[in-house]
């Protein structure tokens, strides 16, 4: 125990001695570390965010849509050009499937918007009074439009947060007259603040409105291109998810063999998709960090090699006086230990600090999870260890009168 610790004593001293480069090995464990921590923290932001954006698009929800969905560059997109699916196939699936709680069809469509002399271009999409409990976004200015309203097909609209901003700036919109491609529209409401959703769409730059107007006077369409379900059990999502592709199919005498002329989505899907690709980008983003922590090591075990050289006629004067191999071994990976625990707690106040910065510059979302601080501080350790063994098992071996030689 007493050799111990004056081995620990004399490590601490030639660390000390030889500050600059310490430092220097200290810095590539402090980035390393501080870089695995920021790269997860931004990585686990991400993904928290995007499954916030899921729940957030509703309770329980099922996504029908005409033709089928694939995704490009993170982006869903509709694959031909389908009519099939219809305002009759919503009234079936609400009528004729018990678990479903209430839905909302919807067809939308970009369309140039005016008021005054603002003039701008936005999503325009017609849906029908439930959809707001459907998709939980709610109006905070005025009002939705009613069920009196979609049957006389009102020109009624109701704003999102952001198409709202670009033509009304801070005024009230409500009651205002504005121009959906010159069809005339008062604004009776203005929605809640929602935000991107997981695909990146600003999902504030929309116009609400009947869906009987928007099929009627303005899209001059018979078909509709989504249908939102509320189920009413998260239990139930599954199997209603089979009633109504059979439904459908049977409604689109489709025979057995040929592919479904639209596609069904769940919270559940969507959030296992995004979870994996979130996922892929953190272990990307970490396995960038872990090499700067690999070059860490290499520092250290480059600073080590060097201590072990200028030191050998100390060396060969303590292994002449007594020192057995084992305690020369121990100095030695004390060293590499104090250069890999420092280094890895300096680099956690640094990689928190970095991922916080980072958060507020870029408005990112950030999350650091306690699993990072302990796996990069433990891999700090590890490497330490690893990179310090070489140098050390070269000093022990050393022996006393040719390190005593040695000039």
């Amino acid at each position: 125990m007493i050799k111990l610790i004056k081995g620990s004593k004399i490590a601490l001293s030639s660390l000390g001695i030889h500050k600059l480069r310490t430092l220097l090995a200290l810095i590539g464990i402090i980035i390393g570390v501080g870089s695995v921590i920021a790269m997860i923290s931004i990585g686990e932001g991400t993904k928290k965010e995007v499954l916030s954006k899921i729940e957030d698009m509703g309770t329980n929800l099922l996504i029908v849509s005409a033709g089928q969905i694939q995704t490009f560059g993170g982006r869903p997109s509709l694959v031909g050009n389908v009519t099939t699916l219809t305002w009759k196939d919503a009234d079936a699936i609400e009528n004729e499937i018990a678990s479903v709680s209430q839905l909302s069809p919807s067809q939308q469509k970009k369309c140039k918007i005016k008021w005054r002399d603002q003039v701008t271009t936005t999503s325009v999409i017609g849906v029908t009074p439930d959809f707001p409990e459907v998709r939980n976004f709610y109006p905070v200015q005025g009002e939705f439009f009613s069920d009196a309203e979609l049957s006389a097909a009102m020109r009624v609209a109701v704003l999102g947060k952001t198409i709202k901003e670009n033509l009304f700036g801070k005024d009230n919109p409500i009651g205002e007259l504005i121009r959906i491609e010159n069809v005339p529209f008062y604004v009776i409401g203005a929605m809640e603040e929602k935000g991107l959703n997981v695909y990146g769409q600003d999902d504030d730059d929309v116009i609400f409105i009947p869906l009987t107007t928007g099929l009627r006077r303005l899209f001059n369409l018979t078909h509709i291109n989504n249908i939102y379900i509320q189920v009413r059990d998260k239990a139930s999502m599954e199997k209603t998810a089979r009633e109504v592709e059979e439904l459908l199919r049977e409604r689109h005498r489709l025979r057995p063999g040929v592919g479904s002329d639209f596609t069904i989505q769940s919270q559940s899907e969507l959030t296992e998709t995004q979870t994996e690709v979130t996922d892929t980008f953190t272990k990307i983003l970490g396995s960038v960090a872990v090499v700067s922590l690999l070059v860490g090591g290499i520092g250290i075990l480059a600073v080590m090699l060097m201590t072990v050289k200028e030191r050998t006629r100390e060396i060969g004067v303590r292994r002449a006086v007594g020192a057995k191999k084992r305690d020369i071994l121990i100095q030695f990976l004390f060293e590499a230990s104090v250069l890999s625990i420092g280094g890895g707690l300096i680099g956690i106040t640094f990689g928190v600090l970095a991922a916080v910065i980072t958060g507020l510059i870029t408005k990112w979302p950030i999350f650091t999870p306690i699993y990072s601080l302990l796996l990069s501080f433990s891999f700090a350790i590890i490497i330490g260890i690893f990179f310090g063994v070489f140098p050390a098992r070269r000093a022990a071996q050393l022996k006393p009168v040719e390190a005593l030689r040695y000039e």
